[in-house]
């Protein structure tokens, strides 16, 4: 079976079960109502199916690689990244000002979802683009926007984010990149960055890599970061590609997966750069690029899952093997039981994390559109929900897909296996899984829970409706709901945040297992309780809601236990 873009899945999303109508309500939106939203997404849908997914494969067997100094890429992914720069589809929702479409963010987010699903390898290009499209739009000069923004917006021009050192991984402040002002504006960056995705490529005419480096006078760790634009081509007086800078991809790194994607080992001996920003103020500047990526991270384990599934249920309804006792069957491996079981989790796990993804991406439109801070509050906690059960929803998937595969999941030519080395390592870029949840019960309960609680209370008000509509997954929802109030609140009563973090990991998952719950659950009413929606939900509801309950267990622990064995009794 091909792939098959899930624009109806979206639609349906946004417009019955998340409420897309209160953003083209506000006038920033105006014009991106549902009937325009779904057009666009049927085209870029189709982009998806007939471009980037017969190119998932080729990425895989004929990776990228580096021949004297140039960066080869896989065979069709040149013509690939045009079809995506030519569609619009790097700068759905960049500035209209400079040449973008000015849509909503939660549309970009299924846009890259869909390409991520077709050929996530590829998709990483453009999302590494947009990321740095929105952090010189917060942050740049005038001059930078003018020049840079423009050509990153057609896709012209490609953007890298360079945080990581080999000595300064989640540790940024350990870094060891300087910079030194060329007393003309500009600076000289010397130093070596690894892991730089799409670092160099063979189809743009520039490459703009977002470089953290240290001033001379910066204090050392994070305070003293300042961030530089530092492009592989010099733009001349006209704005063109000019002189080569000092800078090189010294090897590309041999990975478990997304091997169509260069990532790159860069090197700077002096290049010429340009400061974004105030000088040492890099890493907000950054994290405006971050968390742009953390949202689209999460995304791109949604779409592994939803290749992944596609490519399983594909196999599972031509494979004929072993009888099921069930009445009228297929004869095929559908009929039996735990492939149904796999088959059905992954179905719901992917509407869930989809629903959380989308629902955070409104958050930050309600924001941009308003301004208000309870906007910006939710945004901010559901960020690290979304990249961290997003990714994990995709290694999950991935995995049960090569599982359903039985023995043929194994053997490479399937392509099943492709899906859980590519999705891999989305739990570790862009921020561990285990810092998003250690970002989750620190950072975003500051506030003393504010925006947690308000998210509950949303959903209880919900729930109400529900109840009246004489629903019978209400209550468990409900319950879910309440069980998850009293470990935020032990979570915000911990003045110990080691105790926190001991138990975050659990915590996320079971926000987002009681998430997926509520989503569920608004979606059963919208067939009143007859349809596949229901049965869906009450499938996620009544075998996958309840593995909240040991997990808020293991949160609410505390560290002791944690550290009960010494160092030497682990490895004893």
């Amino acid at each position: 079976m091909p792939y098959r873009a899930p624009v109806s899945d979206y639609s349906f999303l946004l417009n019955h079960v998340l409420d897309y109508q209160q953003i083209c309500a506000q006038p920033r939106f105006e014009d991106a109502g549902p009937d325009t939203v779904d057009a666009i997404l049927t085209e870029a849908g189709r982009m998806c199916e007939d471009v980037m997914a017969p190119l998932q494969r080729n990425g895989d067997v004929q990776g990228a690689v580096l021949e004297n100094g140039v960066v080869r890429t896989s065979p069709g992914f040149a013509e690939g990244y045009r079809a995506i720069a030519d569609g619009g589809w790097v700068s759905t929702s960049a500035s209209v000002d400079y040449g973008g479409m000015g849509l909503p963010l939660t549309v970009t987010t299924a846009v890259n979802e869909m390409m991520a699903s077709a050929c996530l390898s590829l998709q990483l290009n453009p999302l590494m683009t947009q990321g740095q499209i929105e952090a010189l739009e917060h942050h740049a000069s005038d001059a930078i926007k003018d020049l840079y923004l423009p050509k990153l917006i057609t896709g012209e021009w490609c953007g890298t984010m360079n945080l990581t050192e080999p000595q300064a991984g989640s540790d940024v402040g350990a870094l060891r990149s300087k910079a030194e002002p060329n007393g003309d504006g500009t600076y000289a960056i010397s130093g070596q960055k690894i892991y730089i995705s799409w670092g160099d490529n063979d189809f743009s005419g520039n490459v703009c890599h977002l470089v953290l480096a240290r001033l001379p006078d910066g204090v050392p760790g994070t305070k003293g970061i300042s961030l530089f634009l530092v492009p592989k081509f010099i733009p001349d007086e006209q704005g063109n590609p000019g002189v080569a800078n000092t800078l090189k991809v010294v090897s590309l790194e041999h990975k478990m997966g997304l091997h169509g994607s260069p990532t790159a080992v860069m090197q700077y001996d002096g290049a010429t750069g340009w400061l974004i920003g105030e000088p040492h103020d890099g890493m907000r500047a950054m994290f405006t690029m971050m968390n742009n990526a953390r949202l689209g991270v999460g995304g791109q384990g949604i779409g592994a899952a939803e290749g992944a599934f596609q490519h399983a249920v594909a196999y599972a309804q031509g494979r004929v093997q072993g009888r099921s006792p069930i009445a009228n069957g297929g004869g095929t491996i559908m009929d039996h039981a735990d492939v149904r079981r796999m088959l059905m989790t992954m179905k719901a796990d992917i509407f869930a994390a989809r629903a959380i993804a989308l629902a955070n991406a409104m958050a930050i439109d309600m924001q941009t559109a308003t301004g208000a801070p309870e906007w910006a509050a939710r945004a901010a906690f559901l960020t690290p929900i979304t990249k961290a059960f997003g990714t994990d929803t995709g290694i999950d998937v991935a995995s049960m897909g090569v599982q359903v595969h039985g023995g043929m999941g194994f053997i490479e030519e399937t392509g099943a296996a492709q899906y859980l080395r590519d999705v891999r390592v989305t739990a570790i870029y862009e921020g561990t899984n285990g810092i998003q949840a250690m970002d989750l019960v620190g950072r975003k309960l500051m506030d003393g829970g504010d925006a947690a609680f308000a998210l509950l209370d949303e959903m209880q008000g919900t729930i109400e409706a529900a109840r009246a509509q004489g629903s019978e997954l209400a209550e468990p929802v409900w319950q879910a709901i309440e069980t998850l109030r009293e470990a935020t609140e032990w979570m915000v009563e911990q003045g110990n945040l080691n105790d926190r973090f001991a138990g975050a990991a659990p915590f996320l998952r079971a926000y987002a297992r009681v998430l997926g719950g509520y989503y569920h659950l608004r979606a059963s009413l919208c067939d009143a309780g007859q349809g596949a929606r229901t049965a869906l939900a009450r499938f996620y509801i009544k075998s996958l809601l309840p593995e909240h309950t040991g997990l808020i267990a293991a949160a609410c622990q505390g560290a002791d236990d944690l550290y009960a064995l010494t160092d030497d009794d682990l490895v004893a």
